[in-house]
C-alpha cells in the first residue's frame, strides 16, 4: 500500500484526471480518443513510464490487447479500453479474459475511461474471472474509495506484489468461502452452544446445518437480522441467599468463640 502522503498525491491526480476528462458532462468519445485519456491515467495517475512500461497494441496470438503494463520485464496486468460512449459489457469482459488467458496474464483492467473494472483471471477449466473492484471516477463522492483501490495498481505498489494481498482479501471474503465457513464443524459447534445457552435447547448439527443452508439459499432482509448477543447464565437467588446466611452464621460463631 502507498504511504499516506502518496495516497494524497494519488487523490490529487485522480481529481485532475476527472477535471480534464470527466467533468462537463462529456459522454461521446470514440475509442481512439478514450485511449488518450487512458494514456494519461496510466502515466499521471498510476505512475507508469510511457513506452518503457506501458506497452501499447500488445500482440497476442494474431490480435492486439490495448495495453500491457510491464515493469522490470514482468507483465503485471493488461488493460482493455472501450470508447467512453460505451457501457462496459459481458462481451467486453470475455474479450479481455481471452487476451489474459492466451498470454498467461492473471490480472486485467477493463475501462471506458470513466468506469474501471479490475479482474483476476482464474486459470481453471473453464477459464473464468473474478471482479476485484469496480469504480466510477465520474462520481466525485467515490474519490476516497478510488484511492483505496487504485493504490494497488500504482507502480510503487505493483512492484512490491500488491496484487497478492488484494486478491487474498477478496478471496477470503467471497460469499461462497464465507458460506463454507458457516457450514464448518467449528461454527456449527459454536451455534449449538449458543442455542443451548439462549434457549436451553439441544439441537443436532444436521438441524443447524439445514437452517444455515436455508439462510444461504434464501434472500433475507439484512435490516431484520439482529446480531446475536450472548446471555450470561443467571445465578439463582436462593443459592446466593444461602451462601450469605452461611457466611453470616460462620462469622457469628467466630465472634461468640
Amino acid at each position: 500500500m502507498l504511504s499516506a502522503s502518496k495516497q494524497q498525491k494519488l487523490a490529487a491526480a485522480i481529481k485532475a484526471y476527472r477535471k480534464d476528462y470527466l467533468e462537463g458532462g462529456r459522454k461521446e468519445l470514440d475509442e481512439s480518443g478514450t485511449r488518450i485519456m487512458i494514456n494519461r491515467f496510466l502515466s499521471d495517475v498510476l505512475g507508469y513510464k510511457q513506452l518503457e512500461e506501458i506497452k501499447t497494441e500488445y500482440m497476442i496470438k494474431g490480435t492486439y490487447a490495448d495495453y500491457v503494463i510491464q515493469v522490470n520485464k514482468t507483465r503485471h496486468f493488461l488493460v482493455e479500453v472501450k470508447a467512453l460512449s460505451f457501457q462496459l459489457s459481458e462481451k467486453h469482459l470475455r474479450q479481455t479474459v481471452n487476451y489474459g488467458a492466451n498470454e498467461g496474464i492473471e490480472y486485467a483492467l477493463l475501462t471506458n475511461g470513466r468506469n474501471f473494472e479490475f479482474y483476476k483471471i482464474i486459470f481453471a477449466q473453464p477459464i473464468s474471472s473474478h471482479l476485484i473492484f469496480a469504480l466510477d471516477l465520474s462520481d466525485a463522492a467515490s474519490i476516497k474509495t478510488a484511492v483505496g483501490n487504485l493504490q494497488h495498481l500504482h507502480k510503487e505498489s505493483v512492484v512490491k506484489n500488491s496484487f497478492k494481498p488484494l486478491w487474498n482479501k477478496c478471496e477470503a471474503t467471497d460469499p461462497y468461502n464465507i458460506a463454507g465457513i458457516l457450514c464448518s464443524d467449528a461454527v456449527l459447534s459454536c451455534i449449538r452452544k449458543m442455542i443451548k445457552n439462549r434457549y436451553d435447547e439441544k439441537c443436532d448439527d444436521e438441524i443447524i446445518l439445514a437452517a444455515v443452508h436455508k439462510i444461504i439459499a434464501d434472500k433475507m432482509d439484512p435490516a431484520l437480522i439482529k446480531p446475536f448477543k450472548t446471555v450470561k447464565a443467571r445465578v439463582k437467588k436462593e443459592k446466593v441467599s444461602i451462601k450469605v446466611d452461611d457466611q453470616f452464621s460462620a462469622s457469628n460463631s467466630v465472634v461468640s468463640e
